[in-house]
């Protein structure tokens, strides 16, 4: 029974990307997808990626229909990057709890308690705290684009794991928001310990979104494609992976040759996985649900979007 039921969905999932290849061609549609989809949506994407780049592919592409495989925040990256393109998320419940732990109103408090400082926004925001913003950043860019602003004093929002992370690596006076990504929060001390003590000879790769604890404890600490792209060139045959398990599709088609074991099976985003690929079929049929940011709001957090891009 088990094989007759993998074998139904292995053929409805073929029916599935042929369907999707004639909607992309009929809509002129691209399809971008963050490292933690599930591995059936990431296999028909245009573009897999973490937030920067897919940002970039938004920016960029000549497309008319942008289907960004993500949760919202990065649907609105997208469309306020690229006003004049169509832009498609396969489920509109895919939010982002962190997101959502910074509102306007106590960030303008903020800004009016810190009048000099320059408020630095992690991408995983929404388009209304985008727009109350000097510079976005992304984990990737992070040090660098506090580097890069003109002001001894930051305010950071969201995320305070990785704004601790990033204070490490800067003179600057931060003052850092209370938000926090309810995923990779979830990973402690403890079980790191264990699946050190499990796989003695595998080496632990961290995200900066994780407690500074368990950051502390990283052979390598890095953001999602730094990650990637460390174990894709470490001579090291066997890692503990400290981040959104959804990363494992690219980890193993970049080195098939090694294990890779995530830290708790907790690293699991709910909303990053709401999205399948019946969903991004249906979505691209039915041009629904887009994505709308009103025009005012998207013209002010334009500008700190493309002043994180131009950041080198």
């Amino acid at each position: 029974m088990e094989a007759l039921a993998l074998e139904r969905k292995a053929e409805m999932n073929r029916e599935l990307r042929e369907r999707l290849m004639e909607l992309k061609k009929e809509r002129n549609a691209i399809i971008l997808a963050h490292y933690y989809q599930r591995d059936e949506v990431q296999e028909v994407a245009d573009f897999r990626g973490d937030s920067f780049l897919l940002a970039q592919k938004a920016a960029q592409t000549d497309a008319d229909v942008i289907v960004f495989c993500g949760v919202h925040f990065m649907g609105e990256s997208a469309k306020i990057l690229a006003p004049n393109k169509t832009v498609l998320i396969p489920d509109e419940r895919a939010g982002c709890p962190m997101a959502d732990m910074v509102n306007v109103d106590g960030l303008r408090k903020l800004k009016a308690q810190h009048p000099n400082a320059k408020v630095v926004t992690y991408i995983n925001s929404s388009a209304e705290i985008k727009a109350e913003t000097d510079i976005c950043c992304t984990s990737a860019n992070a040090v660098r684009v506090i580097q890069s602003v003109d002001s001894d004093e930051i305010i950071w929002v969201p995320d305070k794991n990785l704004g601790h992370y990033v204070q490490q690596h800067t003179d600057k006076k931060m003052i850092i928001w209370e938000g926090y990504c309810n995923t990779h929060d979830m990973l402690t001390v403890k079980d790191v310990v264990e699946m050190k003590a499990k796989y003695p000879n595998a080496e632990f790769v961290v995200h900066p979104e994780c407690r500074p604890e368990v950051v502390a404890m990283g052979d390598f600490v890095g953001s999602t494609t730094a990650i990637l792209e460390y174990c894709k060139k470490s001579t090291a045959k066997e890692f503990i992976v400290g981040t959104e398990d959804g990363t494992g599709y690219q980890l193993r088609l970049d080195s098939p040759d090694k294990q890779f074991h995530f830290a708790t099976k907790f690293l699991v985003c709910p909303n990053m996985k709401v999205n399948n690929l019946k969903k991004l079929v249906k979505c691209l049929e039915t041009m629904k649900p887009q994505i709308y940011v009103p025009p005012a709001v998207a013209d002010k957090a334009r500008e700190s979007l493309e002043r994180m891009l131009l950041v080198k």
